[in-house]
């Protein structure tokens, strides 16, 4: 997989190639805005890591030309941790994901892993786990040939779960990414909407089946994950 890599600092730059290169990435390196941002407008990237502070030209407005250009390569921002109005800026301007400064290498290849299969499954109209299907174009959900009624904001939760089987997803993640709002620790909000998809899917699961487990987990203390189904 080739990463184009936006970073100023060589150090943590060195540390990123070293990396994901050890992991099976290619990585290219630009350290200056403007070269980084020429260089993510060819096609040749499957995925671009992107400082926010940069010279040149920062990584914000990278990201806001891209995405106005109709580019959709997905986009990792890194992200300084006192820097939460900038993280909730770049999502609303297309990223598909952050990482806080400092952070462990093998976090990142796993973030990349996950926004690629995301980005692979956004570009079919149709996700499929298991017996439950949802159509993106229709914006219709069934299960077991059943159509299951969801409100929008339900079907949204249930799509970007379904995008990644076996990610784990804290509620912070899915209120930026389906609510587009930061995380209040005082908002149940997520946990009543899994809840309320639960409790439909569940109308739809045989009445003599016993010991079923629920497609959408929680992990206790981390948030919830769409079940893998093998």
């Amino acid at each position: 997989m080739r990463i184009l890599l936006i970073e100023d600092e060589a150090g943590i730059a060195d540390f990123v190639r070293s990396g994901l290169e050890t992991r099976g990435f290619s990585v290219c390196w630009e350290a200056d805005g403007r070269k980084g941002h020429m260089q993510a407008l060819k096609p040749d990237w499957d995925a671009i890591v992107l400082d926010l502070m940069l010279p040149g030209r920062d990584g914000l407005d990278i990201l806001q030309d891209l995405r106005q250009r109709h580019i959709n390569t997905p986009v990792l921002l890194l992200t300084a941790r006192n820097e939460l109005g900038d993280r909730i800026q770049g999502l609303a301007l297309g990223a598909d994901d952050y990482l806080a400064k400092p952070f462990f290498v093998e976090e990142l290849a796993a973030r990349l892993h996950t926004v690629l299969r995301r980005f692979k499954g956004e570009r079919q109209s149709e996700l499929q786990v298991g017996a439950l299907r949802l159509d993106r174009i229709t914006r219709s959900v069934q299960l077991s040939g059943r159509e299951v009624e969801l409100t929008a904001r339900e079907f949204s939760l249930l799509e970007y779960l379904m995008r990644s089987p076996g990610e784990v997803f804290s509620r912070a993640q899915l209120l930026e990414h389906v609510w587009g709002y930061d995380f209040d620790p005082a908002t149940n909000v997520v946990d009543v909407c899994i809840k309320r998809i639960r409790a439909r899917l569940a109308e739809f699961t045989p009445t003599d089946a016993h010991g079923v487990e629920p497609l959408i987990e929680a992990v206790r203390g981390v948030g919830y994950r769409f079940r893998r189904i093998d």
